[in-house]
């Protein structure tokens, strides 16, 4: 191996660790208290930032409990949205959160940088809105009467606030000079396909004014949609996902799909590099916790059943009994009162 040869290996190797390793910020999610991060000093003690964000939390102090709210919303939703798979976004206490499956380029780890870099973008424009920030509020570009009839008025969400930042923020590893191995354009591409699935389905919520609630008068306001739309939306996209190779194009390093009789993907489309493994052994090392007592449903054919999640190890069946609300009944005025039902259920675990 020529020495050329093997610097450039090395560089491209080095290239990629510093790109798998952008999402140790969601680390913040860690920190329990809003006003945790109130001083510049504070800034420089924060685990998983690169310099770079460490810099931009000293200037945007104000913030940074937005982008800590947005790295909470990003894990909840992701564990919601993956609470019926093998791999269900658990958490470990070190560096990255989600282990070493966000370091390998899977549609695992797309998934991830889409979610977080929407609930950023989420989380900043919520707070733009409702007042808590002095650098942005309602977004005072969406004024006068619609093509519609309706009259703009209320305060409209400034996603573009929010999106920039979340931009600057989250994509500054990847845009760090020299940062362009196939890992830092995968990133890239899911960063904004996360915030495209807000900004793609942004609502109209009017309101209307008149005489005994007639509507003579209606004025609306460009609302987000909910951030479980957003994740609905992103897990689609990871249903879905492309797997690409990078190829250069001129001068330019663009991402395609590997097989070439697939379509294009979007810019609202998760891509991945890398084919995820199976999931189904514990290897804490790699972060994987594999599905050794995870809960399945027997009678379920899908991913949650017994036979896939437990990966053909069978599973335990145990009775246990359940405590319900019935029989409840409104009483006048004003409440609602219910039994207590007890029933035994079945309940499966993976070996």
């Amino acid at each position: 191996m020529s020495p050329r040869y093997f610097l450039r290996s090395l560089l491209l190797l080095i290239l990629a660790a510093f790109s798998a390793n952008a999402s140790n910020w969601l680390y913040l999610a860690k920190l329990s208290s809003v006003g945790s991060i109130s001083e510049e000093e504070t800034c420089e003690k924060l685990k998983g930032l690169i310099q770079r964000q460490v810099q931009m939390c000293k200037r945007n102090l104000e913030v940074m409990d937005s982008v800590r709210r947005g790295a909470q919303l990003a894990i909840e939703e992701c564990q919601f949205q993956f609470r019926n798979r093998r791999w269900n976004c658990s958490m470990l206490d070190s560096l990255p959160v989600f282990g070493k499956v966000v370091t390998q380029g899977t549609r695992e780890a797309a998934f991830v940088y889409a979610i977080s870099s929407a609930g950023v973008a989420f989380a900043v424009t919520r707070a733009c809105s409702s007042g808590e920030l002095d650098k942005c509020g309602c977004d005072r570009t969406v004024h006068g009467v619609s093509p519609q009839g309706f009259q703009w008025s209320g305060c409209s969400d400034n996603i573009a606030y929010g999106v920039a930042f979340s931009q600057s923020f989250v994509d500054v590893r990847e845009r760090s000079k020299g940062a362009s191995s196939s890992r830092a354009l995968m990133n890239l591409h899911n960063n904004e396909a996360g915030r495209k699935a807000i900004l793609n389905h942004m609502r109209v919520e009017c309101k209307c004014h008149g005489v005994s609630g007639s509507c003579e008068v209606k004025t609306c306001w460009k609302a987000m949609p909910p951030f479980r739309k957003v994740g609905n939306v992103l897990k689609e996209k990871f249903d879905g996902a492309t797997e690409v190779e990078q190829r250069k194009v001129g001068s330019t390093k663009v991402l395609v799909p590997k097989n070439s009789q697939f379509k294009p993907h979007t810019d609202e489309d998760l891509v991945y590099l890398d084919s995820s493994p199976d999931f189904c052994e514990h290897d804490l090392r790699n972060g994987v916790l594999g599905t050794s007592g995870r809960h399945c449903n027997k009678t379920s054919k899908a991913i949650d059943g017994c036979e896939l999640m437990c990966c053909g190890r069978g599973f335990h069946t145990d009775e246990v009994e359940v405590v319900e609300r019935c029989s409840c009944k409104f009483h006048w005025c004003c409440f609602v009162k219910c039994k207590q039902c007890h029933r035994v259920a079945e309940m499966h675990t993976c070996r």
